[in-house]
């Protein structure tokens, strides 16, 4: 029996589970906050907390001078991080437009080892930035005097499109945004479009309704067969009565 295992599959394997929660980690150090389903971002709350207080402890013994416990936390970071690359953002276009080549010498050095720090090297005007670089030197300082609760989950009010599923965001405290701005993100082609068809949907039921409404309308506003009979008899009776008259004189 799996009796106190207290943890989200996901409907995932195992493996699958790990590169999924190390791929979003890696993508909330990269981007400071992500967009992902409810169960995945609570999920992922506590695996970075845990990555984001080892980064801290590493900082901590540098600055100890205990240079055998930094080196043991930045290998267990790398062992769950990887050795992923981080490009800067403003030279995110340069890097899409050159050939494999020339991002190779962004992201390796001559001696095919990668580049770390993200500082431009000879020639190069950028280079790419390891992620436990990033976590280590950039992240970590802002949370050495916190204890633990490094992030910020928020609930989104629209559904993911298709199946449904609860959305959230999933940042690092410091850098929120207020919730309006949150929930009014640029839409994509395929909400654009399922947008268009509920809008579509809403005005041929409203011109349905309207039409029902008119046809009971006209229908209220006819005279009844009763009535017609009445008006008739009446009509009728009015006409003797003027031929009566007209032989009386």
């Amino acid at each position: 029996m799996r009796h106190r295992i207290h943890h989200r599959k996901l409907n995932r394997t195992s493996e699958h589970r790990k590169a999924l929660l190390r791929n979003m980690a890696q993508n909330l150090i990269e981007h400071g906050q992500i967009t992902t389903t409810l169960p995945k971002a609570k999920t992922l709350r506590p695996f970075f907390e845990k990555l984001l207080t080892l980064a801290v402890r590493a900082r901590k013994y540098t600055a100890a001078d205990d240079a055998a416990g930094a080196l043991r936390a930045r290998r267990a970071l790398h062992k769950v991080l990887g050795d992923r690359s981080l490009i800067p953002k403003e030279h995110r276009d340069a890097y899409d437009g050159m050939s494999m080549a020339h991002r190779n010498k962004s992201v390796r050095m001559p001696n095919s080892r990668r580049y770390r720090t993200g500082q431009p090297k000879g020639r190069l005007s950028f280079t790419a930035e390891s992620v436990t670089h990033r976590l280590i030197e950039t992240i970590a300082p802002r949370f050495e005097d916190h204890p633990g609760g490094y992030t910020r989950l928020v609930r989104l009010p629209k559904r993911r499109i298709g199946d449904c599923a609860p959305l959230a965001v999933l940042q690092l405290i410091g850098e929120e945004e207020a919730p309006v701005s949150l929930t009014k993100p640029g839409k994509s082609a395929r909400r654009r479009r399922a947008d268009a068809r509920y809008a579509m949907a809403g005005r041929t039921a409203k011109s349905w309704a309207d039409k029902g409404r008119a046809a009971d309308e006209q229908a209220a506003a006819k005279p009844e067969p009763q009535d017609v009979d009445e008006a008739e008899s009446h009509t009728d009776s009015g006409a003797d009565a003027e031929n009566n008259g007209a032989s009386e004189g």
